[in-house]
C-alpha cells in the first residue's frame, strides 16, 4: 500500500545526491544544518508545474514513507578539511534520522582514498598534449556509489509502479541514462532540481531533455527558511555543530563568556535564542549571524561583566 491519495494527485519521491547537494548549495554556508522535507514540500514543489498525459496540471502528493531517498558517503577522517568535519556530519545524519525515522532514507555509499600517477599541465606549456606533460604521484578522493545507487533506486521504483513522480536532485549527467529508461519504460513524470543557488551552474542539457520540468536553482531565503531546531530530543539530543554556525569563530566567543555566567551551555543558549531588550528586541542567536550582529552581542556581554556580578538582562 502507498498510502491514500486523492485522485490525480502524482504520488511523489526525492532523490537527492548529496554530493552534489553539498558542494552546490551548502558548502560555505550557514544552511548545512537543513532541514530537507519542508524544502521541498514548502518550497520546490510548489513551484513546479507537472502535466499529466492529457496536459492538465497535476498536483504533487509527497510519499509518507521514504519521502526523501538521500544519496550520501561518510566522510573520510584522513582527508577531511575541518578536524570536527565527521563529526558535524554524523550528527547532522543522526538529527534526520531522529526527526524523520520512516520518512528520510539515507543510502550510503563510501569514499575511496588512493593514490595515482596524474599528468601534471606544464605551467610554461599549457597546451601540450597530456602524453607530452610529466605525472606526479597524488592522492585522488573519490566517491562511490551514490549516483549508481540513486540511478537504480529511482528506475526500480519507477518499474515496480512505487511512483507517479520523481525528483531527482543532481546535476550530474551520470544520471541521464536511468532518467531515459524511466521515460522509455514507464509513465511517471520526472522533475530535475539543480543544486545551486546562483544562475552560474546551468543545468546539465542531457538531464534538461529528459525532465518533465526543471528547478534551475535554490534560493538561499529558501535554505535559511527550512532548518532544523538547533536540538533534536531524544535520549541523547541531537544538536546543531557550532562551526555550522554564520561566524563559528565569534559564536564561539560569545559562548565561552555566556557560558560561565548562564551556569552552562544549554542555559547560554536558551538566553541567545529570546528576544533581548537591550539588544533592540533582537535574539542574540539572529544577531550572531553576521559579524557586525557578533560583535554587537560580543560588546553587550563584556559590558554586562563590567557592570555586574551575576545573572544577565532578560
Amino acid at each position: 500500500m502507498q498510502g491514500l491519495l486523492e485522485p490525480g494527485q502524482l504520488r511523489t519521491r526525492i532523490y537527492i545526491d548529496g554530493y552534489n547537494f553539498y558542494y552546490g548549495c551548502l558548502k560555505g554556508t550557514p544552511y548545512k544544518w537543513l532541514d530537507l522535507l519542508p524544502l521541498f514540500e514548502k518550497h520546490i514543489l510548489p513551484s513546479a508545474l507537472v502535466r499529466d498525459d492529457e496536459g492538465r496540471i497535476a498536483q504533487s502528493s509527497l510519499l509518507p514513507f521514504h519521502t526523501i531517498k538521500l544519496f550520501t558517503a561518510k566522510i573520510v577522517e584522513s582527508v577531511a578539511r575541518a578536524p570536527d568535519s565527521v563529526s558535524s556530519q554524523a550528527r547532522y545524519h543522526t538529527a534526520l534520522r531522529k526527526l524523520y525515522a520512516g520518512r528520510i532514507e539515507l543510502i550510503e555509499g563510501y569514499y575511496a582514498v588512493n593514490k595515482m600517477k596524474v599528468r601534471v599541465v606544464d605551467s610554461e606549456h599549457p597546451f601540450r598534449l597530456p602524453r607530452e606533460c610529466h605525472d606526479i604521484l597524488a592522492w585522488k578522493v573519490e566517491e562511490k556509489q551514490s549516483d549508481v545507487n540513486l540511478a537504480l533506486h529511482a528506475y526500480h521504483d519507477a518499474i515496480t509502479g512505487q511512483i507517479d513522480h520523481a525528483v531527482i536532485v543532481t546535476n550530474d549527467t551520470d544520471i541521464a541514462p536511468a532518467l531515459s529508461m524511466i521515460r522509455a519504460h514507464t509513465c511517471v513524470r520526472i522533475g530535475v532540481v539543480v543544486p545551486t543557488t546562483d544562475h552560474t551552474r546551468l543545468p546539465n542539457t542531457d538531464l534538461v531533455k529528459l525532465a518533465h520540468w526543471t528547478r534551475r536553482h535554490i534560493t538561499l531565503n529558501e535554505l535559511a527558511a527550512c532548518q532544523l531546531p538547533r536540538v533534536i530530543p531524544g535520549k541523547r539530543p541531537t544538536t546543531k555543530p557550532e562551526s555550522w554556525y554564520a561566524q563559528p569563530h565569534l559564536m564561539k566567543e560569545i559562548l565561552e563568556l555566556a557560558i560561565p555566567i548562564r551556569g552552562n551551555r544549554a542555559a547560554a543558549h536558551k538566553w541567545m535564542e529570546q528576544p533581548n531588550p537591550y539588544l533592540e528586541g533582537k535574539r542574540p542567536i539572529d544577531l550572531a549571524n553576521t559579524a557586525e550582529g557578533a560583535s554587537q552581542v560580543l560588546a553587550y556581554i563584556r559590558d554586562w561583566i563590567t557592570h555586574n556580578e551575576s545573572g544577565f538582562h532578560s
